[in-house]
């Protein structure tokens, strides 16, 4: 009976041993000795690289073999895991306090210009009764349609089950590995005069015990992976949002141009008999400015329908669905001003998601520190053999039943783990960094966005209050002075053009203020201006 211990333990150690050397698929499973890190299905998630991940924040690899055109995911913390109003307040100074010269600010890209405008007949005013129809669509059904349409946005929040998902597979058991063997068969057949032992039949069960709790650890990583993937998603949308907010106010600003361009046929159409040259051909005077205002007219009705098309493209609309929509939308400011100042700091600190995504990533960053913790030690292998057949007939004895247990302890003589626990420690302190560099970028947008927003807000308040009415006054006395034949067609048409450069600068200076409007959205994270 000895012996068939002896023999028992000797089979428990070497099948723990071939397990742990790799002999067999346990090698392969989370926690198995020789195997410190747990790899998921090689993808690329579409939100981008995900703070605390430890991913490498000058991109490029020279040499590695990455992707040029496209940032390609990596992961170079310890494990690879699952991808995953108060004090202070102020409002805006009046416009006496604001300096004459003023910084140029960063204004947002536009793909062509605003529009001049007709260059005959006299420009309108933009009033608020033409806001579209009632029916129309709003900026809010935009946002509504954009969230819920968008196919880019659909495709990225995929990313949030899919993380689900890792935090399952990171969750998961090892299965035991059940197998079988057959020890001590003779060459020939055992005898008296040979004796060697009993042909011995053994059924065995392995099974690893994670005393260090490395399965504990992988699901909490993936489960900050999957907050950090959360909030990545939440700043897709605010990204796309801010894409519809410059698509938006551009089809506004087209469809101010073309209502002027159609404004000046219009005047044109009715152009009165004492605005031409004696000296000139009245008919042919008066038909090439027809055609050049109609000529301006098909331009600028040509860019509102591009505008519209590529504000459709973002709501999921065909070509002709999006050709076909009216906005019912102003770009003149019925908002009271805002409260600036250090609480809007502290609101955009509070909600962006670029910035929740990153305080996130500091969690999973520490997370993954513990794991390369956890990974210093390898599983031990439990041993169970429950069955044991010792075939004692060639001796004319009764065979034998009996069962063993067994323990297998890898010595850890040397800390396999080292470098992945000094590079998980980095990566805490390069999270920490990224994180405070994006406050300090966060804060620096928002304080770009606000003083844009006082600019051309000032702007706007003082082309309506005091040059707008000037220039309306002398543009009704000169016209006066022309009808009553005081004064002649020269002055008349420079009076004229005056005006509606002043029209065209009210216009423009709405277009910017209505965009600054919306870009101070984008930049404190909230809507906090219609």
């Amino acid at each position: 009976m000895n012996r068939c211990v002896l023999k028992t333990a000797t089979t428990a150690m070497v099948c723990l041993y071939l397990l742990a050397a790799g002999k067999f698929t346990w090698a392969q499973l989370p926690g198995a000795a020789g195997s410190s890190t747990f790899e998921p299905a090689s993808r690329k998630p579409r939100l981008g690289p995900a703070p605390g991940a430890g991913e490498n924040p000058l991109r490029g690899n020279p040499g590695a073999g990455d992707a040029v055109l496209e940032t390609q995911l990596g992961t170079r913390g310890a494990t690879l895991i699952p991808d995953a109003t108060g004090p202070g307040q102020s409002r805006i100074a009046p416009e006496s306090a604001l300096p004459s010269a003023l910084p140029i600010m960063a204004q947002p890209v536009r793909r062509g210009p605003i529009g001049e405008g007709s260059q005959f007949g006299t420009l309108s005013i933009p009033a608020s009764e033409d806001d579209g129809p009632p029916n129309g669509l709003t900026l809010e059904q935009a946002i509504d349609r954009l969230v819920h349409s968008n196919t880019d946005l659909l495709s990225k929040s995929l990313e949030i089950p899919q993380a689900e998902a890792d935090i399952l597979t990171a969750g998961l058991r090892a299965n035991p590995v059940l197998y079988t063997d057959v020890m001590c068969v003779p060459y020939g057949a055992f005898s008296k005069a040979r004796p060697g032992g009993q042909t011995q039949y053994d059924l065995n069960i392995t099974y690893p015990l994670d005393i260090t709790g490395k399965r504990k650890a992988r699901t909490l990583v993936a489960s900050r992976a999957r907050s950090v993937i959360e909030a990545q998603y939440q700043n897709a949308v605010r990204e796309a949002i801010d894409e519809l907010y410059t698509e938006f106010v551009d089809v506004l600003a087209s469809r101010e141009t073309m209502r002027e361009a159609r404004q000046a046929v219009a005047d044109l159409q009715a152009e009165p008999e004492k605005r031409r040259d004696p000296e000139a051909d009245p008919d042919q005077r008066l038909e090439v400015q027809r055609e050049s205002a109609e000529i301006a007219l098909a331009d600028a009705e040509e860019q509102y329908q591009s505008d519209l098309r590529t504000l459709g493209s973002l709501l999921k609309m065909t070509p002709q669905e999006a050709e076909s929509i009216e906005l019912r939308a102003s770009l003149k400011d019925a908002q009271e001003t805002p409260i600036l100042g250090e609480a809007l700091m502290r609101l955009a600190l509070v909600n962006r998601p670029d910035l929740m995504a990153y305080r996130l990533g500091m969690e999973r960053a520490e997370a993954d520190f513990q794991l390369a913790l956890a990974n210093r030690y390898p599983d031990l292998f439990v041993l169970a053999q429950p069955y044991t057949f010792q075939d004692n007939r060639p001796f004319n004895a009764k065979s034998a039943h009996s069962w063993g247990i067994g323990l297998g302890i890898p010595l850890p003589l040397f800390n396999r783990n080292q470098g992945n626990i000094h590079r998980a420690h980095l990566n805490v302190s390069q999270t920490a960094m990224e994180l405070q560099a994006l406050e300090e970028r966060v804060i620096m947008e928002v304080r770009q966005a606000e003083r844009l927003y006082s600019v051309t807000l000032a702007a706007v308040r003082r082309v309506e209050r005091s040059l707008l009415p000037k220039a309306e006054t002398e543009h009704n006395r000169v016209t006066k002075l022309y009808l009553a034949g005081k004064a002649d067609e020269l002055t008349f048409l420079s009076a004229e053009h005056d005006f509606d450069q002043i029209v065209r600068q009210y216009r423009d200076s709405l277009v910017r203020h209505r965009r600054a409007m919306l870009k101070l959205n984008s930049a404190v994270g909230q809507r906090i201006l219609p």
